[in-house]
């Protein structure tokens, strides 16, 4: 694994572990648990996609798994949206994680725009 691969591995499990606290404090403080059951769902599933990618059988199978962790990412991005405008997190809570989330977003954007041109280029 390249030294990006560990340091893309190493912050989506940082930020998995803000999104279990995160989680954590909306069922115990906020009572909130729709929410953040899909939020857990979607935060975590960004570093275990990118996990699975590292162990990708295809150039074709990393960039599929590197591009769910895309999607998920958005999708947190989201429900952190909906958190901080329906209140259940306040601005400071919020910019800080949507900060973590939006650079995860903009490497997983950057992996698998170059991971799709390594393989056009080959073809």
């Amino acid at each position: 694994m390249s030294d990006f691969g560990s340091l893309v591995e190493e912050k989506c499990m940082n930020f998995s572990i803000r999104i279990v606290g995160l989680c954590r404090f909306l069922n115990e403080e906020k009572h909130e648990y729709r929410i953040a059951d899909r939020m857990f769902r979607s935060g975590t599933s960004i570093g275990a996609n990118v996990a699975e990618a590292q162990c990708a059988i295809t150039k074709n199978d990393f960039v599929a798994k590197t591009y769910i962790s895309l999607k998920e990412c958005n999708e947190t991005l989201y429900w952190l949206r909906l958190l901080e405008r329906t209140k259940y997190i306040n601005k400071q809570q919020f910019d800080s994680i949507y900060k973590d989330c939006d650079e995860l977003k903009r490497m997983l954007v950057a992996i698998t725009k170059t991971a799709r041109q390594n393989i056009a280029t080959k073809q």
